[in-house]
């Protein structure tokens, strides 16, 4: 069902972020569902940024914990699967019921305030930017490069943020080193104390490049697509959910399909696979982006850069259609609640 913000009878506002051109009574000039009114557009974007990265986060992440596995470049035998669908019913007949959700915990504790950051520049960045490059229009250079700076804010504030007693611990090392067949952790705690002790503080930080390198392309094709996808299903840009589900959906497996060997390479970094290290003989830890290229194609040539897309694909689609409709939703439903209290509304 499509649904505005402007009361009956108003006019639909125009593609992209420009002001619309009338208003209808209870709404301010400008005051419209893709220009939120200057006095709450933060906070909105904020809160129904949080609440669609904790959902995204907790509903995908079994999902998260397989792709984690297919990506191995020398996985065990008993952990060799074929399809998403036989990795979770083998990680729990074999591991229990839980297996799929352990670390879920400290990827729910950076999810809300990371995704609060996330679309909060965004969605000022790509209102600025448009504005300069396309008056009045929506540009996708801009949806391009405020996608890449808000990966970067918040990539920098959110990685050493997002901590479990460490202040500078990076999440995605402890998340999949906890997901990884045979792991030796079984608590976040246990995670961070073994890492810290046996391989240093900077094993933290060892995909942080990489992990750059591949969230800003990734976000810039993820973003790219969705508006240009919403400029074709839903011009007027009104709250439409199945227009939001099938933008997020479409652009979260192009972008995931596009940036899979850099995901592979950061898994790698991450989980410092010792069998795979071991067969090319390489002691000590693997750091930096040429290295863990070089490492992957020695040992799956090219193919081994496309480990896991199917379930890095499978992934992306629910879990971007579910932020994009969580976030639009939210996003709809605070603007319209603040504006019908505004005094005259």
């Amino acid at each position: 069902m499509e649904l505005s913000c402007a009361m009956a009878g108003s006019a639909a506002a125009p593609p992209g972020p420009g002001p619309p051109p009338a208003t209808a009574a209870g709404l301010a000039e400008g005051e419209e569902y893709e220009s939120l009114p200057s006095s709450v557009a933060l906070g909105t974007h904020m809160v129904a940024g949080a609440v669609a990265g904790i959902m995204e986060h907790t509903v995908m992440y079994p999902v998260d914990s397989v792709k984690t596995r297919m990506q191995s470049l020398q996985p065990d035998p008993r952990a060799r699967y074929r399809s998403v669908y036989e990795a979770l019913k083998k990680m729990v007949l074999t591991e229990g019921l839980w297996r799929p959700l352990r670390g879920i915990n400290v990827t729910m504790l950076g999810a809300g305030p990371a995704h609060a950051l996330y679309f909060a520049c965004y969605e000022k960045m790509k209102k600025s930017l448009s504005d300069t490059f396309q008056p009045g229009r929506n540009s996708h250079l801009a949806n391009g490069i405020a996608g890449s700076v808000a990966t970067l804010l918040h990539d920098a504030v959110m990685n050493p943020a997002e901590a479990s007693l460490s202040p500078r611990l990076s999440r995605a090392v402890v998340k999949q080193r906890l997901q990884m067949f045979n792991s030796p952790y079984t608590s976040v705690l246990g995670c961070v104390r073994t890492v810290h002790r046996t391989e240093g503080f900077g094993a933290f930080y060892r995909s942080y490049t990489t992990q750059l390198t591949m969230n800003v392309p990734f976000q810039a094709i993820h973003f790219i697509t969705y508006e240009l996808l919403q400029e074709h299903l839903n011009p007027h840009r009104q709250y439409n959910p199945r227009s939001h589900i099938v933008a997020g959906a479409v652009a979260g497996a192009v972008a995931a399909a596009a940036t899979t060997p850099l995901d592979v390479c950061k898994t790698l970094l991450n989980t410092q696979e010792n069998t795979a290290l071991s067969s090319l003989n390489i002691r000590g830890h693997l750091s930096g982006m040429a290295n863990a290229f070089g490492t992957v194609y020695q040992l799956g040539g090219l193919p081994g850069f496309f480990k896991g897309v199917q379930a890095r694909v499978i992934y992306q689609m629910p879990s971007t259609a579910i932020s994009w409709s969580v976030y639009e939703f939210f996003k709809y439903f605070l603007t319209k609640r603040a504006l019908e209290r505004k005094p005259g509304s």
